[in-house]
């Protein structure tokens, strides 16, 4: 058994998804953590199939479950990887796991991989979307889950991180490649976004990750979203549409890239901006 690091997976209905992923990472022999929010199709039988340890938790949201799973799961290994059933280690990817030695990474608190995004079948180059940087490995017992987000899910590790440029991991939901399945699901993020910002509005949510514009992935995330929620509500979605498309080059995806940066840079944030109003109307009602 790997002794450097350990997966930890979610899942939800991912028969479709998870051989996928455990295939592309059965030859790094590491201990595998798969919780279930609720699973109806085959996904758990799968999971326990591959030696998994598979425990269930209801689903509120991305970063609650990650921090349930992080409490939860014995993990006897120095380092975790924290993978969506959506997503595959790719070979150069692999070839990183296959060398890693803990004892090499004095210092290093946490390692961010380079995603490759897939919609309907095209990898999403441009609009901002590559190269794009997610901390999916860190020191187990350093690393958590950034539970004052709501909606976006990424792990704050405090001290040294460094990235793996040519370190891939692929995402492609195929479930996606219904778009009535992506419109259902990025309306119910919505709802979870719209709230998370009245509640920021209000002075109840704070940054957890220190803005940064200069500093790493996570923190020039951070100092973007400062900024987004500064902006004019309804005017920002067509800036930032306008941005992925004209000033990222988000064009160059093509007809399905174009679909991509419309449905998910303008359409998904304007539904946000209308259910922020319709969530602050409400409360102004309620305190007449």
């Amino acid at each position: 058994m790997n002794p450097n690091f350990s997966f930890i997976i979610l899942t939800y209905n991912e028969q479709i998804h998870l051989p996928r992923l455990l295939n592309s990472i059965i030859d790094l022999a590491a201990p595998l953590f798969v919780l279930d929010s609720g699973s109806t199709d085959d996904t758990i039988t799968i999971a326990e199939a591959s030696g998994a340890t598979v425990a269930q938790h209801p689903f509120e949201n991305h970063p609650k479950q990650w921090e349930y799973a992080l409490k939860t799961f014995a993990i006897q290994t120095p380092w975790v990887i924290c993978l969506d059933a959506d997503q595959i280690v790719t070979p150069e990817l692999l070839m990183h796991l296959q060398s890693f030695n803990s004892e090499n990474y004095a210092g290093i608190n946490g390692i961010y991989f380079n995603r490759k995004n897939y919609f309907k079948g095209r990898w999403i180059k441009y609009g901002g979307y590559y190269p794009f940087y997610l901390l999916k490995m860190f020191r187990y017992g350093i690393g958590y889950s950034d539970i004052n987000e709501n909606m976006d899910h990424r792990m704050v590790v405090p001290g040294q991180t460094i990235t793996w440029n040519d370190g891939y991991l692929i995402e492609e939901n195929l479930k996606e490649n219904n778009i009535r399945f992506w419109i259902d699901k990025h309306n119910r993020y919505s709802d979870l976004l719209a709230v998370e910002e009245v509640e920021r509005l209000m002075h109840l949510r704070q940054q957890t990750v220190q803005p940064n514009l200069w500093g790493s992935p996570d923190q020039r995330t951070a100092w973007l979203k400062k900024l987004w929620w500064q902006l004019p509500r309804y005017v920002r979605p067509m800036l930032y549409f306008i941005y992925r498309m004209i000033f990222r080059l988000g064009i160059l995806d093509g007809r399905t890239g174009i679909i991509f940066h419309f449905m998910q840079g303008f359409w998904f944030r304007l539904v946000v901006d209308i259910k922020i109003d319709e969530i602050l109307k409400k409360n102004a009602d309620a305190q007449k």
